[in-house]
């Protein structure tokens, strides 16, 4: 006798099979049964349910994982390219004094008014492109610590109260591995080309609101106008020493 494995075929598919050679039994069993041909069992069958189920689900969660993990790449081209301490040594190092023949010399004493309801760090929030960061001050000697937490204002130039000098604030464009994407998209300033003429910049400054309108742009190794109140700068591509510039003009509000 030739013995077959188990099926779920009916018993009386198997009637005369038992006499027969096995190939000619297993024609006969052929026969019998062509669903068997056609039918296979799936494999993982809950989980393919579950997807086709949930299709659409499915395809907005894989494009969530791949928008997550594309967040990433410049960050992780950065660290890869960068070179750490000696990229932002050159990113720092025309903010020369010897080099601003256009500081202001008008002496300007006007002030919004003081209000206890604002925060005591000093911040800056730029609505057009998300930015809402406090604002570190620390030495040359420590600004590529400072830069890891946000944005840092370049020292022995002006500050918001204070305008003989414009004030110098300075980001990341691309930021760090650790950081989170919404700790990025707050503290980096890697929409900062996205900013147009009139677009508005406020700086809250001992408890003061400054604020400020964009009114002009540059892009290359050093500041071209020095007569702006506030100027915003980050590099354009990872390893380039090339930076943008935006220029701001205070609003008498």
């Amino acid at each position: 006798m030739f013995y077959f494995p188990s099926f779920p075929v009916d018993t009386y598919t198997l009637v005369g099979i038992e006499n027969r050679q096995p190939k000619e039994a297993l024609e006969v069993l052929h026969v019998a049964t062509p669903s068997l041909n056609k039918r296979r069992i799936p494999r993982f069958p809950k989980l393919r349910k579950f997807f086709a189920k949930h299709r659409l689900a499915s395809i907005i969660a894989a494009l969530g994982i791949i928008l997550v993990i594309g967040s990433y790449i410049p960050s992780i081209y950065y660290t890869a390219r960068a070179q750490g301490s000696q990229f932002w040594s050159r990113y720092v190092s025309n903010l020369d004094q010897s080099e601003l023949p256009g500081i202001k010399e008008i002496q300007d004493n006007w002030q919004p008014p003081l209000d206890s309801s604002l925060p005591m760090e000093n911040m800056l929030l730029i609505p057009a492109i998300g930015v809402e960061s406090q604002i570190h001050v620390s030495s040359y000697e420590d600004y590529e610590e400072v830069l890891k937490k946000g944005v840092w204002r370049a020292p022995d130039f002006g500050t918001p109260d204070k305008r003989e000098k414009p004030t110098i604030l300075v980001a990341h464009r691309y930021g760090y591995l650790r950081w989170s994407n919404i700790f990025r998209r707050r503290n980096s300033f890697y929409n900062l080309p996205k900013l147009k003429n009139g677009d508005t910049v406020e700086v809250i400054w001992r408890q003061r609101k400054y604020k400020y309108a964009i009114y002009g742009e540059s892009e290359g190794e050093k500041i071209e106008d020095y007569s702006a109140d506030l100027i915003l700068y980050t590099c354009r591509d990872l390893t380039s020493n090339i930076r943008i510039f935006k220029y701001a003009k205070l609003l008498r509000v």
